[in-house]
């Protein structure tokens, strides 16, 4: 029997992630967000409009894309997908979330018969609207081979990597690599330029070397060595949401992570400055002010 899929939350990722699914799934897809613009955009894809309540009341899987964990909460609450019992078997958190939350709120749902799989997703927009983004699952391997077939139509690569929170995990040590990579490698440039050497000419060499990266690539050359740091991509705001998650998994197992927190201060740092909704490289601009 085709279940009927329930996606919330269509922003600058969401909205690729649901277009995709709506057209390879298969599955009456039903669509919500706070905006209804966002709605109606993936009208001629298939999905369908709805709300959370309805959702509730019609969807066996629901899908969620949305800020962070408190948002996750909120959705799924008796002020939301509970708000009336309904059909919903599994909810799929394909946000970046808190782990310890993630499995608390696990635990929560299972006492309404609902099981909680995490998958958030890394890489691009680009990738969310190609369908080609990574997407790390925290689930039981049966969980996730049923799940599989819905989250390859969002995905390239979809890696179970252990039970619930795991996916979280990955997730969140993916971006606290990526972003202090990129951290390290905006000193670089900065160091460089002030030494008679321009950005340019070190991101073309270093990709030759041994510093060569995903990070230096996607940032370093296109963005880092060109000033260029557009809106409504994934911004200092977001970017240090994510390393302050990295931060507190890190204090939870007690491990020293004092690289990250510095990030976090320079992230924070261009935030103050003006920057909070500029891709997050731009802390560029608060290593080196005169640049």
């Amino acid at each position: 029997m085709t279940p009927t899929l329930g996606f919330i939350g269509l922003g600058a990722m969401g909205a690729g992630m649901c277009k995709n699914l709506a057209t390879k799934s298969g599955c009456e897809v039903l669509a919500a967000d706070l905006d209804p613009r966002n709605v109606y955009a993936l009208s001629s894809a298939g999905a369908i409009g709805s709300n959370v309540a309805e959702i509730g009341l019609r969807a066996d899987i629901v899908f969620l894309s949305l800020p962070s964990i408190n948002e996750v909460e909120q959705v799924c609450s008796e002020q939301g997908l509970l708000a009336q019992p309904g059909p919903v078997k599994i909810i799929v958190d394909m946000s970046t979330s808190d782990v310890e939350r993630t499995r608390k709120l696990a635990t929560k749902l299972e006492g309404y018969g609902i099981l909680l799989v995490d998958a958030p997703v890394a890489r691009s927009r680009t990738a969310a609207q190609n369908g080609t983004l990574l997407i790390t699952v925290g689930a039981q391997q049966s969980q996730f081979d049923s799940l599989k077939p819905h989250l390859d139509c969002m995905g390239s690569d979809v890696v179970l990597c252990g039970p619930i929170g795991a996916g979280q995990v990955v997730k969140a040590m993916n971006n606290m690599v990526l972003i202090n990579t990129v951290h390290a490698l905006a000193a670089a440039f900065a160091i460089s330029e002030k030494s008679g050497v321009s950005k340019a000419q070190l991101a073309q060499v270093l990709e030759l070397g041994s510093a060569a990266s995903f990070a230096l690539t996607l940032t370093g050359s296109a963005y880092l060595a060109k000033d260029t740091f557009p809106e409504k991509m994934f911004s200092s705001a977001y970017a240090l949401k994510d390393l302050k998650l990295a931060l507190a998994l890190s204090a939870s197992v007690q491990v020293d992570n004092e690289v990250t927190a510095v990030t976090a201060q320079k992230l924070q740092k261009a935030i103050d400055a003006g920057y909070g909704d500029n891709y997050y490289p731009v802390i560029y601009k608060v290593i080196s002010p005169a640049a």
